[in-house]
C-alpha cells in the first residue's frame, strides 16, 4: 500500500494539472487580496465616487472593517468561502480519472488484486493533496496582504494553526468525493460538475430551501461546504470543532466505502 502511495506521489508531482490548479488557486487568492486592498483604501473609494460610482456609507464601513481585520479574520475571508474545497475536488477528480484513462488502473490491479489497497492509498493521497492546498492558502493569506499594503493585526500562531487544521479536514474529505464518483462512473464529468456545485455551496442552499419548504430538519448544515463556511473566527468552540471532526470523518467514510464498493462490484 505504501509503495502505491509512493508511486501516486511521484505521479502527482509530475502531473501538469496539479501545478495548473495550484497556480489558478494562488492567482484567485491574490486577486481577492488585491480587491480587498483596493476597497480598504479610502482614497480609492473617493476616486471611484468622483468618477460617478455609487459609494455609500455601507461601502465605507466595509472599508474600515477590512483595515481593522486580524490575520485570522482576513484568512477566513480569503479561503473560508469554499475555494479550496472546489480546487481540491477538481484536482482529485482529474487525478483519479487519469488512473483509468491511462491504463494505470489495469496494470496496478493486475499486479495487486487487493483493491482496498488502491482505495487506501488514494485516501492518503487526498490528505497530502488537500494539505498542500491548505498550506498554500494559509501562506498566501498571511503574506499576500503585505504585498498590497495591508497590515492586518497579528493573530496567535496557535489560532492560525487551529484554523488551518479545521479547514484541512473538510478539504481532505471533500477530495474523496471525486475518487468515489470516478470509481463509480469511470468518467470525470460527474465529479467535476458536482465538485463545483457542492464546493461553492449551491447544493447546500438548495437543500436548505427544500428543508425549509418541507419542514425537514436542517440537514444541510452537515454538508462539507456548510461546515467550512460556518466556521467562527477568531476562536472555534468545542461544539463547532466536534461538528468539523464528525462531518469530515463521516463524509470521508461514506466516500471511501463507496469507492471500495464500486471497485469491488465493477470490472476494471
Amino acid at each position: 500500500m505504501f509503495n502505491m502511495l509512493y508511486m501516486d506521489l511521484r505521479r502527482l508531482f509530475k502531473t501538469r494539472s496539479f501545478y495548473i490548479i495550484l497556480g489558478v488557486t494562488a492567482a484567485l487568492l491574490l486577486a481577492v487580496i488585491l480587491l480587498a486592498a483596493a476597497m480598504s483604501n479610502p482614497n480609492t473609494l473617493d476616486a471611484m465616487q468622483s468618477q460617478g460610482a455609487d459609494i455609500d456609507e455601507t461601502d465605507r464601513q466595509m472599508s474600515a472593517e477590512i483595515r481593522n481585520m486580524t490575520q485570522l479574520e482576513f484568512m477566513d475571508e480569503c479561503i473560508g468561502s469554499g475555494l479550496l474545497l472546489v480546487m481540491v475536488g477538481l484536482g482529485m477528480t482529474l487525478f483519479a480519472y487519469g488512473d483509468f484513462s491511462s491504463g494505470y488502473m489495469k496494470n496496478i490491479c493486475f499486479a495487486r488484486p487487493r483493491r482496498w489497497e488502491y482505495v487506501l492509498s488514494k485516501i492518503l493521497l487526498a490528505g497530502v493533496y488537500s494539505g498542500v492546498f491548505t498550506i498554500m492558502g494559509v501562506l498566501i493569506s498571511l503574506i499576500g496582504p503585505l504585498l498590497f499594503g495591508l497590515h492586518p493585526a497579528a493573530s496567535p500562531i496557535a489560532r492560525i494553526l487551529e484554523y488551518a487544521f479545521s479547514h484541512w479536514l473538510p478539504c481532505w474529505a471533500f477530495g474523496l468525493m471525486g475518487l468515489a464518483l470516478v470509481t463509480l462512473t469511470r468518467s470525470s464529468a460527474l465529479g467535476l460538475v458536482l465538485t463545483v456545485l457542492a464546493g461553492s455551496g449551491l447544493t447546500a442552499q438548495l437543500l436548505a430551501l427544500a428543508c425549509h419548504a418541507l419542514r425537514w430538519p436542517d440537514v444541510w448544515q452537515y454538508l462539507l461546504s456548510s461546515v467550512v463556511q460556518s466556521q467562527c473566527v477568531p476562536m472555534l468552540d468545542a461544539g463547532q470543532m466536534a461538528m468539523i471532526l464528525g462531518c469530515s470523518a463521516g463524509w470521508a467514510a461514506v466516500y471511501a466505502l463507496g469507492s471500495l464498493f464500486a471497485m469491488e462490484k465493477r470490472d476494471i
